[in-house]
């Protein structure tokens, strides 16, 4: 969202950085990638020490739809990467564009997300 205002970031006049790989190594792994931070990296940190593996790359990345959907940043990517985003393609088929006008019956869905709460998010959250 916003890309146009990458341009005024002056590392982008940069020639160093104006090639596929940047600064980085071939298959160096988007975890050694310095990226724009947004809502998914702040929620990443927060419950990063919480959740499993695949719920943090499906958190990190669901928006970061030039890699899941265009397939740039390939040559960063390592073949955990890779594997772990699978996660993020199932993920996505619940994210932008599938909201429904059907209304949810919250009192019935409490529940459930409140014991997922609690499993994976018990106690206070460090924000």
């Amino acid at each position: 969202i916003y890309h146009e205002y990458f341009s005024e970031n002056p590392d982008s006049r940069r020639s160093e950085y104006a090639t596929p790989l940047g600064i980085y190594e071939e298959g160096c792994g988007l975890d050694k990638v310095t990226m724009s931070w947004g809502h998914d990296e702040y929620l990443y940190q927060v419950v990063k020490d919480r959740l499993p593996e695949e719920a943090l790359y499906m958190i990190r990345y669901h928006s970061c739809y030039p890699i899941h959907k265009e397939g740039a940043y390939q040559a960063l990517m390592s073949d955990h990467d890779r594997a772990m985003f699978r996660w993020v393609d199932a993920f996505n088929v619940y994210d932008l564009y599938t909201k429904s006008s059907e209304r949810v019956d919250v009192d019935g869905l409490r529940p459930f997300y409140e014991e997922l709460i609690e499993e994976y998010l018990p106690g206070k959250l460090s924000w």
